[in-house]
């Protein structure tokens, strides 16, 4: 039987502490992946070697990628932090950033282009510095500007003479605004500055030497333990944008979005693998080739640590195709599935991206069966037990996983019986996608099959939660955050998403109050 474990009282693993770090930077995101999307499909069309190249619509690579999507995630940071007033000053003061970058690459390169010519070389002949894009500075400054202005309401709460609200509301906020942008300008634009250029130069000297692929050796294990957002969201996007913008395309998109060593392990726990795994290993391919969704394996690797050998040469192998083709995409691959990266995939890179995905496929199949094959546990482990211990690791309950394992464990009872009706229910977790929007779905067909169309049933973010639900559904690890957000709302904890008896008693919780 599936086990959880918790954080001891009065303290946070490092793990821990990285794994919400990375959840913060990865909600910052991920709600603009569609306008990521968008950009990507501007770029790969209009720009001079695009599919449909036009000078004219081409204008626009250029401005949303430089101004908009930093204001958009400075916005969406602030607002995770204080709400639309937050997002408002978060969104003023990147806009400082992006000004003091500008400038700072002006400067340097008329100062460059002197010393060039003095040297005796042709003007024509030398190469400006690009622009920054303030990705890692909206990522900086939305929530921080956010952050002073919740200080700053808070003083003044309940103290400001009747009459004078909306005065000192907005005064304060464009003030706070002001000043942040400035904090931006001489702050952290030259910070920003210095870290893209230490990053890009680690990348570059990567790539020249031929070792980007040894980042599997991170990125895979990290993945595993939920610990990729952190690198993903908060390196490789604003990396990629950044050389995306420039060339076309970039190939550190696919450094975690690759589906292929997923696909592979699955393949050969479907030949070779024993017992439950093997029976749920085929649909988990399926899941996670196709729907994107890369922690409906993790709970195999665990069972077997060994197998993370096998991920780490496929994705090694991945990588280094991707390099040696030249390949890349134009932009993120949100959800990791064949799909979303054919989607993003650069003009003229679907032969080497497609022989990525076959070969790291292959060689984590191959790895893995040899592990397989001379596995001599004579048992093939308990995948029930490896997925409370992926939980265990990411802090809160995955419900792809639940559902192929069939593991049913013990939930915490609803917290209240109350007589209201039933109307408005959501599940909440920590990035409000993904595995709560599984578990969401199961439900939603529950109620809808009982007859009970007046109920909705979404998925959010515990952090974009409002008190306007009737029942939250949370796992048992997130309930008392998810109660700190809608403390009027009936709270049902469960520790399997996609197959809780507790979805049994809400439908009957619903029949019982529901009167229409």
């Amino acid at each position: 039987m599936a086990t959880t474990t918790s954080t001891p009282a009065g303290g946070t693993s490092a793990r821990v502490r990285v794994q919400r770090f990375g959840t913060f930077l990865s909600n910052m995101i991920m709600p603009n992946i569609p306008a990521l999307i968008a950009w990507g499909l501007l770029t790969a069309l209009f720009i001079d070697v695009g599919w449909l190249p036009n000078a004219d619509l081409a204008t626009m690579v250029g401005p949303t990628i430089h101004y908009l999507l930093p204001i958009l995630i400075a916005a969406t940071g602030g607002r995770m932090v204080h709400g639309d007033r937050g997002a408002v000053v978060g969104a003023f003061a990147v806009m400082g950033a992006i000004a003091g970058s500008d400038l700072l690459i002006a400067n340097f390169n008329a100062d460059a282009l002197a010393a060039w010519v003095a040297d005796g070389n042709d003007a024509a002949d030398y190469s400006s510095l690009g622009q920054v894009h303030m990705f890692i500075g909206a990522m900086i400054l939305g929530p921080l500007a956010a952050w002073v202005m919740k200080r700053l309401d808070a003083i003044w709460d309940g103290k400001v003479k009747p009459g004078f609200e909306m005065l000192v509301n907005m005064f304060s906020a464009g003030i706070v605004a002001f000043v942040m942008a400035i904090v931006g300008f001489w702050v952290v634009a030259p910070v920003v500055n210095e870290i893209m250029e230490v990053l890009g130069n680690g990348v570059e000297t990567l790539v020249d030497n031929n070792l980007l692929p040894l980042t599997s050796l991170i990125i895979e294990p990290a993945k595993v333990f939920f610990l990729n957002n952190a690198i993903n969201h908060g390196v490789l996007t604003p990396l990629g944008l950044t050389e995306a913008a420039e060339t076309g395309q970039s190939v550190l998109f696919l450094l975690e979005a690759n589906p292929g060593p997923g696909l592979g392990l699955l393949l050969a726990i479907s030949f070779f693998g024993k017992g439950i795994a093997k029976a749920t290993a085929p649909g988990a391919a399926i899941i996670q080739f196709f729907g994107g969704i890369h922690e409906i394996y993790f709970p195999y690797v665990l069972m077997k640590p060994k197998l993370i050998l096998a991920m780490i040469a496929g994705g090694m192998t991945g990588v280094a195709v991707n390099v040696a083709f030249d390949v890349g995409l134009r932009a993120p691959a949100a959800p990791g599935s064949i799909f979303a990266v054919y989607a993003q995939t650069a003009r003229g890179s679907f032969l080497g991206v497609t022989l990525a995905v076959i070969a790291s496929a292959a060689v984590t199949f191959a790895v893995a069966a040899v592990l397989l094959r001379f596995d001599k546990s004579g048992d093939e482990g308990d995948l029930a037990a490896a997925t409370a211990q992926m939980e265990a690791n990411k802090g809160k309950k995955s419900s792809v996983a639940s559902a192929l394992t069939g593991a049913t464990t013990a939930t915490a009872a609803t917290t209240a019986t109350t007589t209201r009706e039933i109307r408005n229910i959501v599940f909440a977790c920590d990035a409000g996608m993904g595995s709560s929007a599984m578990g969401a779905s199961v439900l939603r067909k529950k109620i809808q099959d009982a007859g009970h169309s007046e109920v909705t049933v979404v998925n959010k973010a515990i952090a974009n939660l409002d008190d306007s639900y009737d029942l939250v559904v949370s796992h048992q690890d997130l309930t008392d955050r998810a109660r700190q957000k809608t403390p009027s709302a009936e709270h049902v904890s469960v520790d399997n998403f996609m197959a809780s008896p507790r979805y049994d008693e809400i439908v009957e919780r619903v029949r019982d109050t529901n009167r229409t």
